[in-house]
This record gives C-alpha cells, sequence and structure tokens, in this order.
C-alpha cells in the first residue's frame, strides 16, 4: 500500500445544468481526522462524511464555491407605478423648494424600485445538485490523495534511508574494539591497579568484583538486539504501507530510548560518539514521521 504524508492541496471543478462547482480542498497534519467545510446548510454532513472515509489522519479544509450561469438567475423587475411616483415627488420637490433634479440611476437605487423575485427549486433539482457537488468532492478529494500519496512516496525513500543509518551505526557499536572482552579486562585491571597503589588499605578481591559487576552492567548488547529488532520492524511496517504514522512514531520513541541507554552505558569514548550520532538520526527519523498519516 502507498504511503501518504497529512499535507496536500487540490482543486476540482464540474458543471451540472449551466451551475459552475468549484472545489478547493487541503490538508495539514493532524492526531485523527478533523474536518472543517464551508457550506451551505443540508451539504455538511454528506461531505464531512466522505472526507472522513477516506482518509484516517489530517486536519481538513474545504470551501465550495457554486456559481449559477447568467440565464439562470432571475432577473430584475421595475416596479414602475412606484417609480413614477418617486419622480413626480421629485418633480414638485425640484419646483417648489428648487432642490436638484433627480437621476434615473438615483431613483433606481431606491429599496423598492428594483425587485428580485424568489426562484423556486424542485426538491428533484436540488437534489441532483447536491449529487454533482458531492461527485465534484470525490474529484477533489482524489487529487488531494495523490497529492498526499506523492509527498509519502519521497518520506518512504528518506525514512528508509534514516532506517538504514540506524542499522549502520548499531553495526558499528557492536564492532566497536572497545567491545572486547580482552580491551574490557585490560581497562578493568588498570583501573583496579591505579586504586591500589593510590591506598594500600583496598580490598584487591572486592575492587576486582565490583569492577566485574560494572563491566556487566556496561555492556551494550541487549540495546544492539533491541535496535536490531526495531529495524527490522520499521522496514516492515515501510514496505506493508498504509496508515502507519503512529506505529512508526511509537518505534521513533523506542529508537530514541535504545540510544540514550547506549549513551548512559557507554564506558569508551568511541561509542558514546555512536550513540551521539543515532541520537542525531533519530530525531530526524522522528520528525519526518510527524509527517505521515
Amino acid at each position: 500500500m502507498n504511503l501518504q504524508s497529512m499535507t496536500g492541496f487540490a482543486r476540482a471543478v464540474a458543471e451540472h445544468d449551466g451551475t459552475s462547482i468549484a472545489w478547493e480542498v487541503k490538508s495539514v497534519n493532524g492526531k485523527s481526522v478533523e474536518v472543517r467545510l464551508r457550506l451551505p446548510q443540508g451539504l455538511e454532513p454528506a461531505a464531512r462524511q466522505t472526507v472522513q472515509k477516506r482518509f484516517a489522519r489530517g486536519n481538513f479544509q474545504a470551501t465550495l464555491t457554486v456559481s449559477r450561469a447568467a440565464g439562470q438567475q432571475a432577473q430584475q423587475v421595475v416596479n414602475e407605478a412606484f417609480l413614477r411616483d418617486l419622480a413626480g415627488l421629485a418633480k414638485r420637490l425640484q419646483e417648489q423648494f428648487g432642490v436638484a433634479p433627480a437621476t434615473a440611476d438615483g431613483l433606481l437605487s431606491l429599496r423598492g424600485v428594483l425587485d428580485i423575485p424568489e426562484t423556486t427549486e424542485t426538491e428533484e433539482a436540488r437534489a441532483a445538485l447536491d449529487s454533482a457537488i458531492l461527485s465534484a468532492l470525490e474529484v477533489a478529494l482524489g487529487g488531494l490523495e495523490q497529492a498526499r500519496q506523492g509527498e509519502g512516496a519521497a518520506l518512504r525513500s528518506l525514512l528508509s534511508g534514516h532506517i538504514d543509518a540506524i542499522e549502520a551505526l548499531t553495526v558499528r557499536a557492536e564492532a566497536d574494539p572497545s567491545r572486547e572482552p580482552t580491551v574490557i579486562r585490560e581497562r578493568i585491571a588498570e583501573q583496579v591497579r591505579l586504586l591500589m597503589d593510590a591506598s594500600a588499605n583496598l580490598d584487591a578481591s572486592r575492587l576486582h568484583m565490583e569492577a566485574a559487576f560494572l563491566a556487566t552492567k556496561a555492556d551494550i548488547r541487549e540495546e544492539i538486539d533491541r535496535l536490531r529488532t526495531h529495524v527490522a520492524s520499521g522496514r516492515v511496517l515501510l514496505a506493508g504501507g498504509g496508515a502507519i504514522g503512529r506505529k512508526l512514531d511509537f518505534l521513533a520513541q523506542e529508537f530514541n530510548r535504545e540510544s540514550n541507554t547506549l549513551c548512559s552505558k557507554s564506558n569508551a569514548a568511541a561509542v558514546t560518539a555512536i550513540g551521539l550520532e543515532l541520537k542525531a538520526v533519530v530525531d530526524q527519523f522522528r520528525e519526518q514521521v510527524q509527517n505521515l498519516e
């Protein structure tokens, strides 16, 4: 299945019986499906349901514009009787009081001179228009889905690269010479020798026991194994596709936890450096995951 980002934009236009229909839809990141609409009453529930059926996550905005053809618009009608009365009144005022003569555009702009008769629309016609509007919305959402999938494909490539980098750093940490048993023994022996030289009262056997305990505690075998498991899980999720944003976000948290533990357990500068580099890659991974559906 394709991956989708949560950001995208699309526009769709259609025409129904002389009426122009235009949809603009866009989406940005969101924890769930949130839909904001600018629609006439009656259409909103169906439009909202259409969006929610198609997408798993994102904040959506949809704007509808409906324009009727000039021939379908109601024509203004002049109330001639009222206009004659007004013209006569204007003429008397001019003759008696010397006011400026009335103009045609001035008279026509007065309320009541021009009427727009109410248009009636049958239920069948209204239902047919609503159906055309929702069909156009499906087209717009299809375009939005394609836009989100296009960005999702780019994100898949980025995330796959991050997982490869995490695996490579895990291999480096596992192969670091500081983890060799002989190196660990020599380092512990040197530390014990320095402590014994500093104070003759220290118990050598107890020091060796404590050093062995600390060496065992500092072993990063468990973290390396977990990192390998998480790498495999990430690749399976990316290969499967679909709405995996939440799962990958959880995986990013696990990557971050293991990289932190790796740094805290490390007793060698080289492994610490690998852990810090690992944390940087994990941060990039998690940032990109935030954009996925």
